[in-house]
């Protein structure tokens, strides 16, 4: 799973934003977003069903300047990349730098 599908499981699935917003958010179209988050739920259904490993990957990332908060569990230090997120999701300062 690439992180822009990640990204779009997160904004659509988790935070509850219509694809429109989610779109806006990640700086894609609307039909582009679309796209994106019906090959992450394919790609998801896929591992749950089939018992496969999901791995996200992308290129590299970088943080945002500033503390943010990505949850209720996170205190908004900003964690080290290889560090685990105990919520399990990608914080949203956490930007894809391949593109």
């Amino acid at each position: 799973m690439t992180l822009d599908e990640f990204e779009a499981l997160r904004l659509a699935d988790l935070e509850g934003l219509y694809h429109e917003q989610a779109a806006k958010q990640m700086g894609v179209s609307r039909p582009t977003f679309s796209r994106i988050i019906d090959s992450a739920h394919a790609k998801s259904a896929d591992a749950l069903v089939h018992g496969k490993a999901l791995r996200i990957e992308g290129g590299p990332v970088q943080f945002e300047a500033g503390p943010k908060r990505c949850c209720r569990l996170h205190d908004g230090t900003v964690p080290s990349p290889v560090q685990s997120h105990r919520s399990g999701h990608s914080p949203d300062f956490i930007k894809d730098t391949a593109s």
